[in-house]
């Protein structure tokens, strides 16, 4: 049983003053312990972010993570600062920081061993462009994406990793994929995932779904078959929204 997920991403947007006082105002809500909920948070808010999540069923995430321990890559932050914070979660491979920071395949790979190496669980996110879309190539795209970023991954570890199907045209744009289209790709996924591992871990790995989600539109996406949760930009940055996305 694959238990639901839905995560905030916060982007860069709160200083730590705005963000507690946004986590303390989803504290005071009775949230359903049936979903598991993370909140990504800036660097500068993760000290701060994890104590107040304590003693409550919110995860903590990062946006980022260098696959090095340690060395000179400035403005950059590693595994062992995460882990030392008590970070739970890590997004990997985002579409903006592919895009604006010109991250491969390759250093997503990399991310991701690192993190699953110090018991951070990354949340992969993967997605197509409009234009290829338009052309019909989305799942050929998908499938690469993943089938890079999990090279020389044990299967023993899937259980560990989220997959977040984010479609590049929808995200922070109002447009949304519909429940079906959303799904059909969420199916492809599991599908390249029992090819490159087996059935067994097909069905463990958790999958969300990704692209201006909203109260108005997670019910319908969360009662499809393989869609597992959400990955939520705009909508996690109000308490009165993530809440009801919490409590689908």
């Amino acid at each position: 049983m694959r238990i639901p997920i839905i995560a905030g991403n916060w982007k860069m947007n709160n200083t730590i003053k705005e963000g507690i006082e946004l986590i303390e105002e989803i504290k005071k809500s009775k949230l359903n312990k049936d979903v598991e909920s993370v909140i990504c948070v800036p660097y500068t808010m993760l000290k701060d972010a994890k104590v107040a999540v304590k003693e409550t069923n919110i995860k903590l995430g990062a946006q980022n993570m260098h696959y090095e321990e340690n060395g000179a890559f400035t403005g950059e932050i590693s595994p062992l600062m995460l882990k030392e914070i008590g970070v739970d979660y890590v997004i990997i491979g985002h579409s903006e920081r592919r895009e604006y920071f010109k991250e491969t395949d390759e250093d997503i790979n990399k991310k991701i061993k690192t993190a699953l190496t110090h018991n951070i669980k990354p949340i992969l996110c993967v997605g197509e462009s409009l234009e290829e879309r338009e052309s019909n190539i989305q799942e050929k795209i998908v499938n690469d994406q993943i089938e890079k970023a999990l090279k020389d991954v044990n299967a023993s570890k899937l259980e560990n990793i989220v997959i977040a199907y984010e479609p590049i045209w929808a995200i922070g744009t109002g447009k949304t994929a519909s429940s079906d289209d959303a799904n059909e790709m969420l199916v492809s996924i599991r599908k390249k995932i029992k090819s490159l591992y087996d059935e067994k871990s097909s069905e463990v790995i958790r999958l969300q779904y990704g692209g201006s989600v909203k109260p108005n539109n997670i019910e319908e996406l969360m009662s499809k078959s393989d869609v597992d949760g959400a990955l939520v930009g705009g909508a996690s940055l109000k308490a009165d929204d993530f809440i009801k996305l919490l409590n689908f």
